[in-house]
């Protein structure tokens, strides 16, 4: 009798938790994380960011997190960001225009609508062939953009 109370018992404990835990999941709350650990996401109106010249062709806006960033670039046709390589991966999609990217002794004619993956460490360099709006993703985070010393995009 005793068994049966406590097999019962435990079944109930183990249906509340398991309610409890997708009620939780459902309202985006990560289980068994103390409640010390309070991370919230935090939401941007990207356009409201202020808007960086580079140089007379090429300015940007950007984000960073902890550990990756995301970039908006306007580049007017004919600009370039010279030859350069970083240690972070690149992710890099034209929302619209087009650009050339030289990298590794190939050209790749990247469109509106294309992705280009650029790995870490890879040298690589862009051109504008019309008028481009460009959103890049990097990660981790670029430290010589958030420590202003990246100096390979003139002024």
């Amino acid at each position: 009798m005793k068994k049966i109370f406590f097999v019962l018992i435990l079944q109930c404990f183990i249906s509340a938790v398991s309610a409890a835990e997708d009620t939780n999941a459902e309202k985006g709350i990560t289980p068994n994380i103390s409640d010390h650990y309070q991370a919230q996401p935090v939401v941007y109106h990207f356009e409201k960011m202020p808007v960086e010249n580079m140089n007379s062709g090429i300015s940007r806006q950007y984000l960073y997190g902890a550990q990756s960033q995301i970039v908006k670039w306007y580049f007017k046709k004919g600009s370039e960001v010279p030859m350069h390589h970083h240690v972070n991966e690149q992710i890099t999609w034209i929302v619209s225009g087009a650009v050339n990217v030289y990298s590794q002794g190939k050209v790749f004619v990247v469109k509106a609508g294309d992705v280009i993956i650029i790995p870490s460490n890879v040298p690589h360099r862009f051109v504008a062939l019309e008028d481009t709006i460009d959103i890049d993703y990097f990660t981790p985070a670029r430290q010589d953009w958030i420590d202003n010393t990246a100096a390979y995009i003139k002024k």
